[in-house]
């Protein structure tokens, strides 16, 4: 590929993001009374937000249903084309129904809103032409009218599905945040992967998988080395009988007794130890482990529980959860 071919690739796709971002400013100003009259209605709502669409709007509809869900909104997608053909079952007596198109004229949303009037739910249009047949006959109306398309020839859906998704998202957000949903909430509906991790995955559950490096202080540096080596942590935590934690020894701690020391022999771990080591306790979460330990720059921690020494977690632990 030539380098003319990098600058026009690089010229179209900044300008595609320019037309967008541009066009889609005028979204705040849209957020007028039938959005709050819609959130509303919502919030006193003992149903759930039916989201409906057609073509690339039922797209967007799948993915604010998607968000809805998983910030404690139930909600379900509903495609334009199947509800006439019998998906309108779907739809119970408290359900709030939201309606999204661009022109609002295309043909299967002219049918499916006088039917969907018929049940007598609250209809929200996500409408891009105030004047359609949709914004007409719906009972609230929020506008996402953009002036152009991101495509050059102003006809791909681009930037009508981008306004569309980010007031979905607005809707989304204002629910959670007047139901006071917090980051534990969240943690429910996400239990799985990275993310979920993030929000429940604790300190406690990662040490005690690990080995648990310890040695007393006056233990020789042979066994210091030997239990460092053997833990695979790069560290042991240095205790007493009571298992009150004194010091640490790390790799690092251990390179400086090499250079600090002609004669090792009578080294013990409370020499090389450093005194008064990081901790975390047990019940904090591990990506607040990890947070910390990139803050402060060091790559073992270790946690504690009931101020005793429960064991060490390394940063590795929190690559391999994908929380870092």
């Amino acid at each position: 590929m030539s380098e003319n071919q990098h600058h026009i690739i690089q010229k179209v796709a900044v300008e595609a993001i320019q037309n967008e971002l541009t066009s889609l400013k005028v979204l705040p100003s849209f957020i007028q009374n039938d959005f709050i009259k819609a959130i509303e209605i919502i919030l006193a709502s003992e149903g759930r937000v039916v989201l409906t669409g057609i073509g690339k709007s039922a797209i967007i509809a799948q993915k604010i249903s998607a968000t809805m869900n998983s910030t404690g909104q139930p909600a379900l997608f509903m495609h334009a084309a199947d509800a006439i053909h019998g998906d309108l079952g779907m739809i119970q007596k408290n359900d709030v129904i939201i309606a999204i198109s661009k022109s609002g004229n295309t043909p299967e949303i002219k049918a499916l809103a006088p039917l969907l009037k018929q049940f007598g739910n609250t209809l929200v249009a996500i409408v891009g032409n105030m004047n359609s047949e949709l914004a007409k006959m719906a009972d609230l109306v929020i506008d996402t009218t953009v002036d152009k398309e991101a495509c050059p020839n102003n006809l791909a859906p681009t930037t009508s599905t981008t306004a569309q998704l980010i007031m979905g998202d607005a809707i989304a957000v204002s629910l959670l945040q007047l139901r006071n949903f917090s980051g534990q909430d969240f943690s429910k509906y996400h239990p799985g992967g990275a993310l979920g991790k993030k929000l429940y995955l604790k300190c406690e559950e990662i040490a005690t998988r690990n080995a648990k490096p310890q040695v007393l202080p006056t233990d020789p540096w042979k066994k210091v080395i030997v239990t460092i080596t053997e833990s695979r942590l790069g560290a042991t935590a240095v205790i007493d009988n009571q298992n009150n934690i004194l010091g640490i020894v790390t790799d690092g701690d251990i390179r400086r007794m090499l250079n600090k020391f002609e004669d090792f022999s009578h080294l013990t771990a409370q020499n090389i130890m450093s005194m008064n080591p990081l901790t975390i306790d047990a019940e904090s979460l591990a990506a607040k482990a990890g947070n910390y330990m990139q803050e402060k720059k060091i790559t073992q921690l270790i946690v504690t529980k009931n101020n005793q020494y429960l064991g060490l977690i390394h940063l590795h632990d929190l690559y391999s959860e994908g929380i870092i």
